[in-house]
């Protein structure tokens, strides 16, 4: 696809100017950063909601249920690993919730939790590149040089167009459902295009 074709580069550059404008986010990835993990990132719901805020021209951003923090790490420990980082987010800025999530063990988590079998994830991508819906599947981080680094697999094109896509990698559709339902997308978002499943 020729350069000009190619809408990324230019969605990213919103989508990491509308991270320098939100001083909430700004804030959760500088304390992340201060934790100092390899490959990490801050996704789904508050980069999600930020940009669906924003192109909605909302003037109060959405409340977030939580703020989720992914890193990768293949000799971690984890779950407790995740606790005490956990622990110290929530020592830095005690009114987020924060969930940690280390993309190397979550193949434990889906036969500890779910009895699924799935196949380990090699790296901090391809665990982004599986959750429920297209949109979700971003992230940004923060290196030492406060530039922003963007986490899409996917792309940005359906986050920015407003698009409810089922992700088929690892969310069944009944579960891509049950989180368009509980998560309230449409009454939420009304400029949202939702597909069914």
């Amino acid at each position: 696809m020729p350069r000009s074709q190619n809408p990324q580069p230019e969605l990213e550059r919103r989508l990491v100017a509308m991270v320098r404008s939100s001083e909430g986010l700004m804030s959760a990835l500088v304390a992340v950063r201060s934790l100092g993990l390899g490959s990490w990132c801050i996704g789904a719901g508050a980069v999600r909601s930020l940009v669906w805020d924003t192109l909605h021209g909302f003037d109060k951003p959405s409340a977030l249920e939580d703020v989720d923090v992914v890193y990768f790490d293949d000799a971690a420990d984890a779950p407790h690993q995740e606790a005490r980082l956990e622990s110290r987010l929530r020592s830095l800025l005690p009114a987020l919730k924060w969930e940690v999530t280390n993309q190397a063990t979550v193949h434990h988590w889906f036969a500890d939790h779910l009895g699924q079998v799935v196949p380990a994830l090699g790296s901090l991508e391809e665990g982004v590149a599986t959750w429920p819906e297209f949109a979700t599947c971003v992230g940004v981080n923060l290196d030492a040089e406060d530039s922003i680094g963007v986490v899409a697999p996917h792309g940005l094109e359906d986050l920015f167009d407003l698009r409810v896509r089922h992700n088929p990698l690892r969310a069944s559709v009944s579960t891509y459902q049950q989180r368009i339902e509980s998560k309230r997308f449409g009454a939420r978002w009304p400029l949202l295009s939702i597909d069914a499943g």
